[in-house]
Parts: C-alpha cells; sequence; structure tokens
C-alpha cells in the first residue's frame, strides 16, 4: 500500500487529520453564525434610516468588525494566543484552533448578514411597522425569514473561508489537514503527503458549495 509514489502517506494520519478538520469547521462555523447574526443585525438595524438608527452604536461596531477583518488570519492566531489560553486552556490542536477562527470569521459573516438584510425590500419592513409590529417581531418575523436565502449562501461562503483558515491554523500546531501539509508535505519534502491534503481540502471545498447551493435554492420562497 505504501509502495510507489503514495510511500510517505499514512492513511490513519490522513483519517485523523481530515476528522480534526471537520471538527475544526464544525465548532467554529456554528460559533461563527450564532455571533455573526446579532453581530450583523445590529449593523443593520442601527444603520442610517432603519429601524433601530444609533450612529455613534453603529460606528463603533462598525469599526470592531472593521479592525477584526483587516487583520491577516495568521497573525490574529498569534495575537489570539493569550485570549485563547484564557478561553480554552491551550493554543495548540483542535480546542486552540476555534477561538482565532471565530475571531476571523464572525466579522467577515456579519458583514454578510447586514448585506443580506439591506436586500429586504424597505416597504416589506414598513408594512410590518404600519401593522404595529415591535423591533423585535420585525427582525425576527420580517427580516430574518426574508433573508434566509442572503444569510445561507453567506453562511456557505463563510464555511469555505474557513476552510481555508483551518489550513493556515496549522501553520501554529492545530491539526488537520494544513498542519499535515505543512510538516510533512512542505517540511519534510513530501509532495504524495502535499497531494493528498489537497485533493480532500478540494473535494471538502466542493461538497460545502454543492450543498450550500442547494439548501440556498431550498428556503428560497421568492
Amino acid at each position: 500500500m505504501n509502495d510507489g509514489f503514495f510511500q510517505h502517506v499514512v492513511w490513519s494520519d490522513i483519517g485523523q487529520a481530515t476528522l480534526d478538520t471537520l471538527t475544526m469547521l464544525a465548532g467554529s462555523l456554528a460559533l461563527t453564525i450564532g455571533l455573526g447574526i446579532p453581530l450583523g443585525v445590529l449593523l443593520f438595524v442601527t444603520s442610517d434610516g432603519q429601524i433601530d438608527q444609533s450612529r455613534p452604536v453603529n460606528r463603533v461596531l462598525g469599526i470592531v468588525v472593521n479592525v477584526l477583518r483587516s487583520i491577516p488570519f495568521v497573525i490574529l492566531l498569534i495575537v489570539m494566543i493569550p485570549l485563547t489560553l484564557a478561553m480554552v486552556g491551550t493554543s495548540l490542536g483542535v480546542a486552540g484552533a476555534i477561538p482565532p477562527l471565530v475571531g476571523g470569521a464572525a466579522p467577515f459573516y456579519a458583514r454578510l448578514v447586514e448585506a443580506a438584510l439591506r436586500d429586504v425590500p424597505r416597504a416589506t419592513i414598513e408594512a410590518a411597522q404600519a401593522m404595529g409590529a415591535t423591533r423585535l417581531q420585525i427582525i425576527g418575523k420580517v427580516l430574518l425569514p426574508e433573508a434566509l436565502p442572503g444569510l445561507t449562501a453567506g453562511a456557505t461562503v463563510t464555511a469555505i473561508t474557513l476552510v481555508s483558515f483551518t489550513a493556515m491554523a496549522g501553520v501554529v500546531g492545530a491539526g488537520g489537514l494544513g498542519d499535515l501539509a505543512i510538516r510533512y508535505g512542505y517540511q519534510r519534502f513530501q509532495a504524495d503527503v502535499m497531494l493528498v491534503t489537497v485533493v480532500l481540502l478540494v473535494v471538502l471545498v466542493q461538497f460545502i458549495q454543492w450543498a450550500g447551493d442547494r439548501l440556498t435554492r431550498l428556503v428560497d420562497h421568492r
């Protein structure tokens, strides 16, 4: 099994690395969506002309989001090490990768949420206001349901971004396919290991895009 081109490939290591990548992706995506949607809603409703307009709040949120989005992920991994240690007790492995993954992806998804909410027709919001709906009712029963296709499409883009982030997290020993590619494929010049990890990452991204597109069409009733 290990003769020929794939002589350096240890399939049990590949399997464990794939499982680590999927674990990081699932955990960080769930937290990213959980944080990104409220943050995106706040960015939208506090902007000019919206139902809870507040320029000071909007500007502060916008600055925080823009600052986090502007930091390259590899640098964010290092900058967040003290916070990661305080939160999960380690900066290594799958657990140590999730906080910086969320820190890098949640602001990105929040902006996608904001953009999806801006696509909701203004007339729909005004109709809900005319019927006496409260702000929370407008958000929960009008804005989010109407923006669901955009939110789903944004989550798909974010999940693919997180796949690339998990690969970069291998630089600081986070585990997963990226870690395997760096330690064996790059540092030890094992091209077969590099090829297998790249192919698996490409397949994972293709599957996420396919599943995300199908789910977006499923929730789009317009």
